[in-house]
Parts: C-alpha cells; structure tokens; sequence
C-alpha cells in the first residue's frame, strides 16, 4: 500500500512538473532523464534480471534512431511512426544478434556485444547512401515547445517500465531469474534458455529502439559517433543500472535521474560557479562514483535503500 502511494504521488509530481516550471532547461533535463529510464530499464531486463550483460546497446538506439531518419529523409514519412518502425527495426537485429551472440556465454556474450556496436556504428559511418555517413540525418522538429516532447517521453518510461514490471511477474520472469541464476539448472528442468534468453533481448531491443526514435524526433539530429556511440549510450547504459540497482523494477529510473544530475553539473562547471576545467571530469567522476556503489551500495540505491536509510538515521541519531 505504501509503495502503491509513493508512486502515486511521483506520477503526480511527474504529471504537473512541466506546468509548475516553465523553465526549457529543466524541462529538458527531465526528457533526457526519462529517455534514460527506457534505455536503462531496458538493459536491466537483458543484464539485471535474465543475466545476459550486454555491451552493445547502442545497437538498438542507434537502429531505432536511424530508421526514424530514414523514414523521413529518405521517403517523408513522419517520423513519429519511426516510434514504432525504429522498435520493430531493433527487435529484428536483436533476433539476429541473439542468433549469433547467444551461442556464447558469461563475458564472451558481453565481447560480442561489444563489437557489434563498433560494427553497425561503421557501418552507419560508411554506408553514405542510405545514412549520410558522417554528415549525419537532420529533421525539422515537430513541436517548438518541450510540453509535447515531455509528455511522450513519461508515458514512455512509464510504460516501459509497467510493461517490465509486468513480464518479471508472469512465467517469462521467473525464467529469465532461474537462467541468471543457473543456466545449466534452468535446462534441467526444461526450459528453453536460447528462446527465453531471446524473449528478454526482444523486449529490450524493442524499447531501446523506441527510445532511439524519439530521441531522433526530440534532438532534431543524428549521426553515428552519438547514436552508435560506445560510451555515450552503452556504457552509459550499464551505469544507470548499476547506479541505481540491477535486478530492480525502479532501479534504472533512479540511477537515470542520478547519472542525468551529476553529467549535466558536471557540464555546465557547477552552473557556471567553477573552473571551466571541471566540465571535462564527468567521465573521472562517474567512474569513482561506480567504484563508490560497487564497495559499499553493490545492489544499487533502489536495491541497498535499507542500508542506506539505517546509515542515516544512525548518523542522524548521534549528531
């Protein structure tokens, strides 16, 4: 009941925010907070709850952002419907990368991964035909306000995370938990854990991709040192779940929020009160602070909240 409240109350705060603060920068903010809450929820699925850590998401945001480009560029569809042509897009080179990368397993999978995203990201440099290589996709975005991009962008993140919330309640969660756990055990008992395995990437990929496809719509721009970047989007990807907790529902949406706050500080010199100098250590920066959580927080905010809540109400208590 206390959980149901809670999230209650944040829909409403989430709800009435861009009409309370009118300011484009903190609207702004918030966009690229929930897109990240789609892109690390989605790699918790695959990493946190079915064990398959991916180093390559930025595969399925890059094939969902490009298809959006395309779309448009190429053939002058909106490329709004690149929202779901851009999921459908990933979910197709996510059946093709389980097909090839699922045959390994532990780190093998995760360096698999890895060069898949360097290879579709040359193939996006080189192929100038269809995605203008370096040069990148340009579009004229739809909406002058942020209002419209904001609401699309809740309703994705909430339905991103309803619909994960969803599958690690049925059968399909608690298979991907026993193939995290043992795969070996897992095949004992019957399961298919190539398909399973499979299941997981699609539904991963698929959100990926949609959350690629907005941000083609939202930014306007596009090109493949960004979209098919390595540790703008996959690294970046990994730390959001590992930040705010692996294996947990409302993990992601927290390290989101968090890995969102400390970047955009970071790059904006502490809002302009600091060396110029400092907007360049974001990368030191989150590197300590995943080095922080791996020694004292390794189940992530979300999954140590307990800890951290008797940490400080003990200081609060002796002070």
């Amino acid at each position: 009941m206390k959980k149901n409240v809670i999230l209650a109350i944040l829909g409403i705060v989430f709800l009435v925010f861009p009409l309370v603060i009118k300011s484009d920068y903190y609207q702004h903010l918030i966009i690229i907070a929930l897109m990240w809450v789609v892109i690390g929820s989605s790699w918790n699925l695959l990493a946190g709850y079915t064990g398959q850590v991916s180093f390559g998401h930025a595969i399925f945001f890059g094939i969902g952002a490009y298809t959006a480009g395309i779309l448009f560029s190429k053939f002058g569809i909106s490329p709004w419907w690149g929202m779901l042509a851009g999921g459908i897009a990933s979910m197709l080179i996510g059946l093709f990368v389980g097909w090839v990368c699922f045959r390994l397993r532990g780190p093998y999978f995760a360096l698999a991964t890895l060069a898949g995203g360097e290879i579709f990201r040359l193939i996006a440099t080189n192929w100038e035909s269809l995605t203008e290589g370096m040069v990148g996709i340009l579009i004229i975005p739809s909406f002058e306000s942020k209002l419209p991009y904001y609401y699309i962008a809740l309703l994705l993140a909430a339905g991103c995370i309803f619909a994960i919330h969803v599958i690690m309640q049925s059968k399909w969660g608690y298979y991907f938990v026993s193939i995290r756990e043992n795969q070996d055990a897992a095949e004992s008992l019957g399961i298919n854990t190539t398909l399973y395995k499979n299941v997981s990437l699609l539904v991963s990929s698929l959100f990926t991709g949609m959350a690629g496809a907005f941000y083609m719509n939202y930014m306007g721009f596009i090109d493949p040192q960004v979209v098919f970047s390595l540790h703008y989007i996959s690294i970046m990807a990994i730390l959001v779940g590992i930040v705010g907790g692996v294996a947990t529902i409302m993990g992601p949406g927290v390290g989101a929020f968090v890995m969102v706050g400390v970047q955009e500080t970071f790059r904006s010199a502490f809002f302009g009160m600091a060396p110029q100098w400092i907007s360049e250590a974001h990368a030191l920066v989150f590197g300590l602070l995943v080095i922080f959580v791996i020694m004292f927080l390794a189940n992530g905010i979300v999954g140590d909240w307990g800890k951290i809540k008797r940490n400080v109400f003990r200081i609060k208590a002796s002070s």
